[in-house]
């Protein structure tokens, strides 16, 4: 198969996505790699040689290369995820009503379009965490114990451009964080950024029935194949607090093998579709028995993308073996 990453500069040089493109690259398939942040982009001729089985995007929020990944949509190719269903979580506001609109335990969530507006929302849903609509890795992330408080950080808020804000869930100082990849789910534990602890080591926990059932329904509302999410054990039960498309899949076994897979399974289906049905949700890892490797698919002839793509040089991983696939 021949694959388009879309890697942005802030993931350059992380394991995610370079180690699946290393993957990939060893079991015998083509990956072009474009970085949108850093190329001159002919948009009117970007995704017209259709020369793609998927376009991959590992990008930040707010960053061109969602751009891309839409055009190439827009031109019938396969992406992933699709890329309707990135915009949905991507923009935290329209996630939140997405997902309360759906039945997901997510908390009240107030946006603004500067942060003086924030003055309207009432004493009673204090302390408040408040982000950008936009951010991502945990950036930004602020709790605001008090009115009085957001008085005080309007200055530093102003720069954040749209901002939204959710009364705080108490919690242990820890959240869950669940990944979704090739049909099965995995559940680590990590420190929460609202409470910073250089101790608390990121770590693979048992996943209850109540989060995976969450979990798995997440990835059928937002029409994600590829995903985190990341809960809190709150008094009231598990919410959900943020949802990210391709994360970082840390602590998921053969993490680059199993993403691997599951993007050349894509690419051969034709990808995932926004608003998927519970009966093609994710299962929790002990659940699924992982699918079996066959030959590698062949390539397709080489076409001359409209941009600059980078060469591939990057090493496979140890256990890699020549060919391997789905």
């Amino acid at each position: 198969m021949r694959l388009c990453f879309l890697v942005e500069e802030h993931y350059r040089h992380d394991g995610m996505p370079n180690e699946v493109i290393g993957q990939l690259t060893a079991w015998g398939h083509r990956v072009d790699v474009v970085r949108p942040g850093g190329s001159l982009l002919r948009m009117s001729e970007a995704v017209d040689t259709g020369a793609h089985d998927a376009w991959v995007l590992k990008t930040v929020s707010g960053g061109p290369g969602l751009t891309l990944l839409e055009a190439a949509a827009a031109a019938g190719m396969t992406t992933v995820n699709d890329a309707r269903s990135i915009r949905g979580v991507r923009d935290k506001a329209l996630a939140a009503a997405i997902g309360r609109g759906s039945g997901l335990p997510l908390p009240t969530t107030y946006a603004v379009a500067c942060p003086e507006l924030l003055r309207e929302v009432p004493a009673a849903e204090y302390p408040l965490v408040v982000k950008p609509a936009d951010g991502s890795s945990g950036r930004a992330v602020r709790l605001v114990s008090s009115p009085e408080q957001l008085e005080t950080m309007l200055p530093v808020l102003a720069g954040e451009g749209m901002l939204i804000a959710q009364p705080y869930v108490p919690n242990s100082g820890t959240d869950i964080k669940v990944y979704g990849v090739g049909g099965e789910l995995f559940a680590t534990e990590r420190c929460s950024p609202l409470h910073p602890d250089s101790s608390v080591r990121e770590r693979r926990v048992p996943l209850s029935a109540e989060v995976a059932a969450i979990a798995a329904r997440v990835g059928a509302v937002y029409g994600l194949d590829l995903y985190g999410v990341d809960v809190l054990l709150g008094p009231d039960g598990p919410v959900v607090v943020d949802v990210n498309d391709f994360p970082s899949f840390r602590q998921v076994p053969d993490a680059a093998a199993r993403v691997a897979r599951a993007v050349l399974e894509l690419a051969r289906t034709g990808g995932g579709h926004p608003a998927q049905s519970q009966a093609t949700a994710p299962q929790p890892a002990s659940a699924t028995a992982p699918q079996p490797a066959s030959a590698a698919a062949p390539q397709p002839a080489s076409t001359a993308l409209p941009f600059p793509t980078l060469p591939v040089s990057i090493p496979a991983q140890a256990s890699a073996r020549a060919g391997e696939s789905i």
